[in-house]
């Protein structure tokens, strides 16, 4: 069965809420998509006729089996082209998304299968985000926030906790990228902003809110 646009936005959204909750509110899913709730309870009332949503009274919604099997299907597409647009394209990480936003409604499984045998069968994305395989498996990554990270300790990023075109921006500035090496050296209690080390060039100071979107996980390569 195919989709509208629509009601794939809605679907990848309530996924997406659904990482941080058992249940999903009207609300929550106005607020993502930044329209009425009005407008998200009939929506809502059309995926759940389409056997995608469960509802439990004063509790809210979430997916169902088949929403969620729909749900991958889509994240995997989105990634797999954020992939393909930043590694065979040059497209910047803080354009990928944008662009992939509009991708991922094509579904062609031929397509789609193709393109991830083209990649090499990628496993995350230009953000670090896993990309869901054929089944909807996704890897499973070890990872903190660099705000958190011990001090004096060699790190590599992989994930970003936002796709916001100018969080990307000011990463991509001071060349900070998925693989890059990092080292926390010193924390200033004022604000606690960051002194962080590269491999290359002096070191320099991030903000708190920053390193709270910056995942990191331990070295495993020399």
């Amino acid at each position: 069965m195919g989709y509208s646009t629509s009601e794939e936005n809605y679907i990848k959204s309530i996924f997406h809420l659904q990482a941080d909750a058992d249940n999903v509110s009207t609300n929550d899913v106005a607020a993502m998509l930044q329209t009425r709730p009005a407008s998200v309870t009939d929506m809502l009332k059309k995926l759940k006729a389409k056997k995608l949503l469960h509802y439990e009274k004063y509790k809210g919604f979430r997916l169902s089996a088949e929403g969620r099997k729909v749900a991958l299907g889509i994240v995997r597409r989105h990634r797999l082209w954020e992939f393909f647009l930043a590694e065979k394209l040059g497209f910047q990480w803080n354009e990928v998304h944008a662009l992939a936003e509009e991708l991922e409604h094509v579904s062609h499984r031929k397509l789609i299968d193709k393109l991830d045998d083209y990649l090499g069968h990628p496993r995350f994305d230009p953000h670090g985000d896993p990309i869901p395989d054929t089944h909807g498996r996704m890897a499973n990554t070890e990872q903190v926030v660099l705000s958190e990270w011990p001090l004096h300790t060699n790190a590599e990023v992989c994930g970003v906790g936002s796709q916001h075109g100018e969080l990307l921006e000011m990463l991509s500035d001071k060349q900070i990228h998925i693989g890059t090496r990092i080292q926390v050296k010193k924390i200033f209690e004022f604000d606690r902003s960051l002194e962080v080390k590269l491999r290359k060039g002096p070191p320099i100071t991030i903000s708190e809110q920053m390193a709270k979107s910056i995942f990191v996980k331990h070295v495993t390569k020399a």
